[in-house]
């Protein structure tokens, strides 16, 4: 059974209770309707190249706007791991980066995998990051984490002065971000960000944009990319646009329209509902409330299932995510399930 839920100008088709958003968001019919229209075009061999730029304008600007940075410092890209790649090829022989423990590994393996180069990668407990980060060359963490939600300390590790790169996958989209004093950030778009999946950014600051390398450097990240798509000389642009990765173009369409709509919401107000949902389910089962949309508990996720609640099974609990398209009547079934 299908329930029709609405925030602001946005329309959701929810499945039963869909407490699964930090696996996989569902999008909001107004950026259904234009990958609709988009792959029509395409059946009717209707579509030109060039028309997907505007998309791409569009969803780099409305990632911008969420986290707080200027557009220009902004690039597209896939997947985190393959932007935060470039950042790890920028790194100097030896580096010294830092972690939380078990942060997803779209964070950790990029820098991981330069281990020939002498680069080591350090977990620590969350909480610990602020304190245990003077002396390394980086800070590499999620605001928010995967497995259980849990919100990195983002004014202390400002305080360090230590180089950040920030993965705000699982917190862009409900949580309200200024982050334009952070070195990079990434993000995927197919979670909180409703796009289809294909769609990623990362913010460069300009001070570090000579210190990210270009490992993808293609003709969509040259400086007129119309213009550099045949022959050398390197041609790349000179912002942040120079680590561009070809579009993928549906999914582009796609984020065009869900982050058109995010960016004009009341983020402040989001959050109070996703986190006041998440507190009640925390509520309760007994727990202490906390500050993220994201719940994680003990539970059987398949006996859920069977009750028609979407969790998913992370780091041997239940994980539950509360969104736009949530309501208390979430919170009340499941708890009702677990009796």
């Amino acid at each position: 059974m299908t329930t029709e839920r609405s925030w602001g100008s946005g329309v959701f088709t929810v499945p039963g209770t869909y407490l699964n958003t930090p696996s996989i968001g569902i999008p909001p019919a107004r950026t259904v309707e234009a990958v609709g229209r988009a792959l029509d075009r395409w059946r009717t061999g209707a579509n030109g190249a060039p028309e997907f730029d505007e998309f791409v304008r569009r969803a780099r600007a409305g990632f911008a706007r969420l986290i707080g940075v200027p557009a220009d410092t902004v690039a597209i890209g896939t997947s985190a791991s393959g932007l935060i790649g470039m950042v790890a090829a920028g790194l100097p022989d030896g580096a010294r980066v830092l972690t939380a423990r078990n942060d997803f590994t779209s964070v950790t393996f990029p820098f991981a995998a330069q281990q020939h180069r002498g680069i080591t990668v350090t977990e620590t407990d969350l909480a610990d990051l602020p304190a245990a980060a003077p002396g390394y060359d980086l800070v590499a963490v999620s605001v928010a984490q995967s497995a259980d939600g849990a919100l990195a300390d983002l004014d202390a590790l400002r305080a360090t002065g230590v180089p950040v790169l920030f993965d705000a996958t699982q917190a862009a989209g409900w949580l309200p971000l200024r982050l334009g004093w952070a070195d990079w950030v990434v993000a995927a778009g197919y979670k909180w960000l409703l796009s289809p999946r294909g769609a990623a950014w990362l913010a460069v600051h300009p001070r570090v944009i000579d210190r990210t390398v270009p490992v993808a450097a293609n003709w969509y990240a040259g400086d007129d990319p119309w213009d550099t798509t045949y022959g050398l000389p390197l041609r790349l642009a000179k912002d942040a646009r120079r680590f561009d990765i070809s579009p993928v173009w549906f999914a582009q369409v796609g984020a065009a329209a869900s982050l058109d709509y995010l960016g004009g919401l009341d983020l402040d107000a989001v959050r109070e509902h996703c986190v006041g949902l998440a507190n009640a389910l925390r509520k309760g089962l007994g727990m202490a409330e906390g500050d993220s949309a994201i719940v994680s508990f003990d539970a059987d996720v398949r006996r859920l299932a069977a009750a028609g609640i979407r969790v998913a099974a992370r780091a041997g609990k239940a994980r539950a995510g509360f969104f736009l398209y949530n309501t208390v009547s979430d919170v009340e079934r499941i708890l009702n399930a677990m009796e």
